[in-house]
C-alpha cells in the first residue's frame, strides 16, 4: 500500500478550477510536492457536514500516509447504495474487521447514529440560545418600561396640557403605547440587521460553511419585539393617562 502509484481522482469542482473544462485525463498535478497523474473525475457529491467532496482531490491511502507522515489510516469512509439497510452494512464491516484485527480495536459509528449526535448538540445549542434570547428580551422590556417611565414624568406638564385642551384618557394611553412600540421595533429592526450582517460575515470568512436564512424566526422576532414593546409600555401608559388635568400642569 506504501508503493502505490501516483495516481489521483479529482473532485468535479476541483476539475472545473484546475483545467477549465478541459480533460484532466493524463494530465498531471502536484500534491504536497509530488507529482500525481489524474485518472478520474468524480460525479458531484456536493457536501458534507460542511466539506466539499466536490472540491478536493482523492490520492491513494499508502500516498496520503506518506504525505501527512502518519503510521496507520485513521479514519475510513464507506459508501453504500442508498436501498441497502445501514445495520447491515454495519454489522458486516464489523465481522471483516475483527476478522483481520484478531479483536475489536475500532470504533464504529454510522450515518444515523452521526445525526443523531448532530440533533443533540443542535438542540442543545438552540436551548441555549433561547434561554440568551429569553434573558434579552426580558432586559429589553426593563429598558423600554424604565424609559417610559421616565418619559411620562418629565412630560408631566404636557401630558396635563394635552387634558386640558381636550385629550382623552384613550388618546394619552395611545400615544404612549405607539412610542413604546416604536422604541421596541426599533431595537428589533437593529436586532434583524446585526443578525444578517453576522450571517453575511460568517458566509465571507467560511465560504462552505451551510448557512440558511430561517425567514419565518425573523418575522417572528420582529412581531415579539413589538409584542413586548406593548406590553411594557403598559404601565407607564396607563399613569400618563390616569394624570388629573389641574395636578399635571401644577407639576410644571
Amino acid at each position: 500500500q506504501r508503493a502505490a502509484r501516483p495516481f489521483a481522482v479529482l473532485g468535479s469542482k476541483l476539475r472545473d478550477e484546475l483545467f477549465a473544462g478541459e480533460n484532466p485525463l493524463g494530465q498531471r498535478i502536484r500534491v504536497g510536492g509530488d507529482r500525481y497523474r489524474v485518472i478520474g473525475v468524480m460525479e458531484e457529491k456536493g457536501q458534507m457536514l460542511g466539506f466539499d467532496l466536490d472540491d478536493a482531490v482523492y490520492i491513494p491511502a499508502g500516498r496520503a500516509l506518506e504525505l501527512f507522515n502518519r503510521e496507520s489510516l485513521m479514519e475510513i469512509d464507506l459508501l453504500y447504495e442508498a436501498e441497502v439497510d445501514s445495520d447491515r452494512v454495519a454489522k458486516a464491516v464489523k465481522r471483516l474487521l475483527i476478522s483481520r484485527h484478531g479483536h475489536e480495536d475500532f470504533t464504529l459509528i454510522t450515518q444515523e447514529q452521526m445525526l443523531e449526535v448532530l440533533g443533540s448538540i443542535l438542540s442543545v445549542l438552540t436551548l441555549a440560545v433561547g434561554a440568551l434570547g429569553g434573558v434579552s428580551l426580558l432586559v429589553g422590556a426593563i429598558g423600554i418600561l424604565t424609559i417610559m417611565t421616565i418619559a411620562v414624568s418629565e412630560r408631566v406638564s404636557e401630558i396635563g396640557l394635552l387634558r386640558a385642551i381636550g385629550a382623552e384618557q384613550n388618546q394619552i394611553l395611545k400615544l404612549f403605547l405607539g412610542e413604546a412600540v416604536v422604541l421596541s421595533t426599533a431595537g428589533g429592526v437593529l436586532g434583524v440587521l446585526a443578525g444578517l450582517s453576522l450571517i453575511e460575515l460568517l458566509k465571507w470568512v467560511v465560504p462552505d460553511l451551510p448557512v440558511e436564512i430561517a425567514w419565518h424566526y425573523l418575522l417572528f422576532g420582529l412581531f415579539l419585539s413589538v409584542l413586548i414593546g406593548l406590553l411594557a409600555g403598559v404601565i407607564p401608559a396607563i399613569r400618563a393617562a390616569r394624570l388629573r388635568p389641574l395636578e399635571a400642569l401644577r407639576a410644571e
